[in-house]
């Protein structure tokens, strides 16, 4: 047990219609402080979003995807939020929205590592 970290994970779901308060889940965000670790992982079902939305495109939700991507890498393309420290960029990224793109509550647990259960849960909650 002593080889295990924390870690903390919120699953993104797309809300067409804030209003209707209907969505799907279409990714995960992982963070492990110890481990230094923010990732994303995102598969948008063109069937679903069909069903959801006529609206909004596959291809433009997967460019603010892109962005959430760019934010937990840090990379420049993250804009100021990419800036940020590894444990603010996790919290902006998960913090309660009212946009089409938001984040259940965060859920945390422990790990030997968050890249594996980035994967365990996405397949379990987004596939």
């Amino acid at each position: 047990m002593q080889d295990k970290v924390t870690f903390e994970y919120a699953i993104i779901r797309f809300m067409p219609k804030v209003e209707r308060e209907e969505f799907f889940n279409i990714g995960v965000i992982v963070f492990s402080k110890r481990k230094k670790f923010l990732g994303l992982k995102y598969h948008i079902d063109a069937e679903k979003l069909a069903a959801f939305s006529c609206e909004i495109t596959r291809k433009e939700l997967t460019e603010y995807l892109k962005a959430w991507e760019f934010i937990c890498k840090g990379t420049p393309n993250g804009g100021a939020i990419g800036a940020f420290e590894i444990s603010d960029r996790f919290r902006w990224l998960a913090a309660s929205k009212s946009t089409m793109i938001l984040c259940s509550p965060t859920h945390s647990g422990l790990c030997h590592d968050p890249s594996i259960e980035l994967e365990d849960i996405f397949e379990k909650y987004v596939l």
